[in-house]
């Protein structure tokens, strides 16, 4: 299937099917594909936790509380749920991982390239730390990045996804341990295969025309 039908058919599940789960080497292709997301500067300011098993899920669920009810069930019948998160900051060793990490892995080379790499990811790194003052919020960009990755691999792989923001990234926090290690709950993914019963699958895919949205110059 070409990316513009994958785009085309995939929805935002409401209610899953609980009976099916999704097989090992399906889940393990698309967390391939989530590693892979791209990142500005390379900067991969993120972390996922994975629940698989009715224990894992429940804890999340939990944090669908204050208004927010409505995901529990969507967290809790799925296959799978993916919690996306953000570092709270961009320390040293963490700018020194990514880079020995990318020598690693055959990116730079000679020393030259190397040093310029480091180079220009700490310029946009500090550009957002000093000048603009927004690093956490140009970190949660890049999860987003990955989100969007995540999604549309899902589609490919015959899945189905529900994006979550409603839910209580405090609890959530403190549930998975995440800020005492650098990170904070972002997007919550629930990923399975939809009930015969979830109303929005037959639904039209609704979108602004392509003259509102695209401008030519």
């Amino acid at each position: 299937m070409d990316l513009v039908s994958l785009s085309k058919r995939r929805y935002t599940t409401k209610l899953f099917d609980s009976s099916r789960k999704i097989p090992v080497a399906t889940i393990e292709l698309l967390l391939e594909q989530l590693r892979n997301s791209p990142s500005s500067v390379n900067s991969q300011p993120w972390h996922f936790v994975i629940a698989h098993e009715d224990e894992g899920k429940a804890r999340i669920a939990d944090s669908m509380q204050g208004g927010f009810e409505f995901n529990r069930a969507k967290t809790l019948d799925a296959s799978h749920v993916i919690v996306l998160c953000t570092r709270t900051q961009m320390p040293e060793e963490y700018l020194q991982a990514l880079l020995e990490q990318e020598a690693s892995d055959g990116r730079f080379v000679d020393e030259q390239a190397k040093a310029g790499q480091d180079k220009g990811r700490r310029r946009f790194v500090d550009l957002h730390r000093y000048d603009y003052k927004d690093l956490q919020h140009w970190m949660e960009k890049q999860t987003y990045l990955a989100l969007g990755t995540l999604l549309l691999g899902a589609a490919a792989l015959g899945l189905d996804a529900t994006p979550m923001e409603g839910f209580d990234s405090k609890a959530l926090d403190a549930e998975l341990g995440l800020r005492e290690r650098g990170f904070t709950s972002l997007v919550v993914v629930s990923v399975g295969y939809h009930s015969h019963e979830d109303f929005n699958a037959g639904l039209p895919k609704s979108r602004l025309p392509a003259p509102v949205l695209f401008e030519f110059i």
